[in-house]
């Protein structure tokens, strides 16, 4: 019993202790929460200042960003105001552009009038003909209101009809004409000479009609010559006949000779597109030839390969069979080795195949430059095209008898379209062409310098040679120079 009590006296002792402890901790934990709460609030004050300084930031920023904006929108509407300036000055520049187009209208309808005019008095200019002001004269007459018919009843089909902006060149052209021939007319006041004049004119036509119906190409000087031998004999039976009207006859003549020869050039440049057009046909086929028989030497150059591929791939088979059955290390070695070498040159002649069914089925090729000193100076060269596998073949079978000397090369460059590129370069230096009918003849007046930047802008990575060695052309200049000497001494 006494331990008993004992024992409780004792629990109660812990309890009191514990008590005493929990105390404690309570009281440790309201400390804790005071100071909690003092932390939070310090934390909370902070976090107020630091919102209140960064809202005072940002509102200043914001006022910053307003004002940017603000000068913006001012910028844009200055802006706005430059762009409708230039609407407004672009409207004008077309309206300007327009009237500016009336009056090369009005001015090209004039030109050949002026021309005619001008064309008379350096013909005759030694001459008292003009007694009465050029100006007066074309200011001054009046044409009757009658309309007359002064072609000549049968009209021959011309070619220049047939192409619209010659049609529209030589239609402004014979305005011209019947603006002229009215022109005169009011000149003769006396029904002769009125008669004679409508009777002259329709035979001037009939002969301006002929000579354009019988010009042919090349023959562009005689048309000419022959509407000149036309009008002097109209001139030569004028000064035979009345004299009072001789003064205006030759003015008459010449204007109309003039207008007439600009109706044959018309008519010519019909002959000019008609022939570029039959040497660009001519051209066309040439190239299909050349191409055709590029394919054919590759053809040739594929069965010969075809041929080397399978040596090799039989030789493959016999060292590989040798290497089956060797035993010895050193000899397997030594086949090993040849069995690389021979499929490295396999693969060499396989590169080589598909290069030619390349060409052969596309537009890869090479494009080149090249020069003849000795036959064409040092200012011409020739830009061609070829599939050859070694373009320098096609290069030394046109630089045959068909020259004197051999061409200098000047540059070779690879392209998968070389037809493509070559065109390229002949529409570049088309104005430089030495011959502007035929375009097979691809010869271009240029100088080095400035083919050699060409084709630096159109292929970087392209050699060019600058150099011409004209070898045989420079050994000749020597030995004919040997050969004066030895005269000279002689």
């Amino acid at each position: 019993m006494f331990k008993n009590i004992k024992e409780l006296f004792r629990l109660r002792k812990v309890i009191e202790e514990k008590n005493v402890e929990l105390n404690n901790l309570n009281n440790n934990i309201l400390e804790l929460n005071k100071e909690k709460e003092n932390r939070i609030r310090n934390l909370d004050n902070e976090v107020n200042a630091e919102v209140e300084k960064l809202r005072l930031e940002k509102q200043d920023e914001v006022f910053k960003f307003s004002e940017k904006i603000e000068n913006i929108k001012l910028e844009i509407s200055k802006e706005a105001e430059k762009i409708e300036r230039v609407e407004n000055l672009n409207n004008e520049v077309e309206k300007l552009e327009k009237k500016l187009s009336r009056e090369n209208k009005k001015l090209n309808k004039i030109k050949p009038l002026y021309n005619s005019i001008q064309y008379i008095i350096e013909k005759y200019k030694d001459q008292d003909i003009f007694k009465e002001n050029i100006e007066d004269l074309i200011l001054k007459e009046k044409f009757h209101d009658d309309e007359i018919e002064f072609n000549p009843t049968i009209k021959l089909k011309l070619h220049c009809m047939d192409v619209k902006e010659l049609r529209k060149a030589f239609n402004e052209n014979e305005k011209c004409i019947n603006e002229v021939l009215k022109k005169y007319e009011g000149r003769y006041n006396t029904k002769a000479n009125a008669t004679i004049y409508k009777l002259m004119v329709i035979a001037l036509k009939a002969e301006q009609q002929n000579i354009l119906y019988n010009l042919k190409y090349g023959k562009l000087e005689k048309a000419v010559e022959d509407v000149k031998t036309t009008t002097q004999k109209y001139l030569d039976i004028a000064a035979e006949g009345n004299q009072s009207i001789f003064n205006t006859m030759v003015k008459f003549v010449n204007e109309i000779e003039f207008l007439f020869i600009r109706a044959v050039e018309i008519e010519y440049e019909y002959y000019i597109k008609k022939e570029q057009q039959k040497e660009e046909q001519a051209r066309l086929r040439e190239q299909m030839r050349q191409e055709a028989e590029d394919r054919k030497v590759l053809e040739q150059q594929k069965k010969q390969i075809e041929k080397e591929e399978e040596k090799y791939k039989t030789e493959m088979s016999k060292v590989e069979e040798a290497l089956a059955r060797a035993e010895d290390n050193e000899v397997l070695e030594k086949l090993k080795m040849k069995l690389e070498e021979l499929q490295n040159q396999l693969d060499n002649v396989e590169h080589k195949k598909e290069d030619i069914v390349k060409r052969q089925n596309g537009k890869a090729g090479y494009v080149y430059i090249i020069s003849n000193l000795g036959s064409f100076g040092d200012k011409t060269f020739k830009i061609g095209m070829t599939r050859r596998l070694n373009p320098q073949d096609r290069v030394d079978e046109l630089g045959d008898a068909s020259v004197p000397f051999v061409f200098d090369v000047h540059s070779f460059i690879f392209s998968d379209d070389a037809v493509g590129l070559e065109q390229k370069l002949h529409n570049i230096l088309n104005d430089k062409r030495t011959n502007k009918i035929n375009f097979r003849k691809e010869f271009f007046n240029v100088s080095i310098d400035e083919l050699e930047e060409l084709v630096q802008e159109i292929e970087p990575t392209a050699e060019f040679n600058r150099t011409m060695v004209a070898e045989q052309y420079r050994q000749t200049i020597s030995i004919n120079e040997e050969n004066k000497e030895n005269v000279i001494l002689i």
